[in-house]
């Protein structure tokens, strides 16, 4: 495990360029017939999902925290149809339990109370019986663990905002509160894919300075931190405040989730799923590096004649 951000997995391999996001989102949109705004929202509904089950579960924060990231990680790289996004998202739970060391009472108590969550909360949306066991998310986190090569270690932006406060407004809990609150809200963003956690928790504590009416220009004008990008951070936030003023769970979502194609439950389907998007991805680049390469043989052949 990493003490230093920096150094740390979370940066050097899962700090994602905005650009390679939205190309592997283009694509996804593209073959869902999804428009921007709804693939959106319906990443607002899973991540709500994971919060829901996780109170449930009577986990902390940071678990549910670390499991929403693994869920965008996985979705940043493969489709919804590689694993169904009700069985992904169980599944972060699951394994963010044992990362973070909460350990589960029962592991099939687990599996009973994320079917029982859906069919009294969400049985508007997942009309069938809910298919997945104990033995499904098992194989999951196996696929899941994969694709994320095993980087596990996560820095939230929790930590880096306490110390923020504490020196701007020593002792002011409603403004941590509130910013806590927007952190929170951070978590149905990208941001967690772009940006290092301390400058997310200086974004949100902007934000929570501006709603109490906080005179804080002084502080964040001595920091040592690139105003453009902490701005972005804000910018992003906002977005997802006015996507709220929006945001119909019981009528939206489930239009959007009728669009998404659907994984079939069939033995390693996730397995052949991911395989067969590793193989394209690998093919594509082959050709790139052999289009690149062409050029230059010919150039060589000319050289030689």
């Amino acid at each position: 495990m990493s003490g230093n951000f920096w150094k740390s997995s979370h940066y050097q391999q899962w700090l994602l360029d905005p650009q390679d996001i939205m190309i592997n989102r283009l694509k996804e949109l593209q073959a869902n017939n999804l428009k921007e705004d709804e693939y959106y929202k319906l990443m607002i509904f899973f991540t709500n999902f994971i919060q829901s089950l996780g109170e449930n579960l009577r986990l902390r924060q940071q678990v549910i925290a670390s499991a929403t990231v693994y869920f965008r990680r996985f979705y940043s790289k493969y489709s919804f149809k590689c694993i169904d996004p009700f069985l992904l998202a169980p599944t972060c739970l699951f394994l963010a339990t044992k990362v973070e060391e909460f350990g589960l009472q029962s592991q099939q108590r687990f599996a009973t109370l994320t079917a029982s969550l859906i069919k009294s909360k969400y049985s508007h949306l997942y009309t069938q019986e809910y298919p997945y066991k104990i033995q499904h998310i098992w194989e999951c986190e196996f696929y899941l663990l994969e694709v994320m090569d095993c980087c596990l270690i996560l820095f939230h932006p929790y930590r880096p905002l306490i110390q923020f406060v504490n020196d701007l407004s020593p002792d002011d809990q409603s403004l941590l509160q509130q910013a806590w609150r927007v952190c929170n809200d951070s978590l149905r963003t990208d941001l967690c894919l772009m940006y290092p956690p301390s400058l997310i928790a200086l974004g949100c504590l902007h934000i929570a300075c501006v709603h109490l009416k906080k005179d804080a220009k002084q502080w964040f004008s001595e920091l040592n931190v690139d105003m453009e990008k902490l701005f972005e951070v804000v910018r992003h936030i906002m977005h997802l405040y006015d996507i709220l003023k929006t945001y119909d769970e019981k009528e939206k979502i489930k239009e959007i989730l009728g669009k998404i194609a659907k994984p079939r439950l069939t033995n390693n389907s996730s397995s052949s799923n991911i395989q067969s998007s590793s193989q394209n991805s690998q093919q594509q680049q082959r050709t790139q590096i052999m289009n690149q390469q062409a050029p230059q043989q010919q150039q060589q052949q000319q050289d030689q004649h």
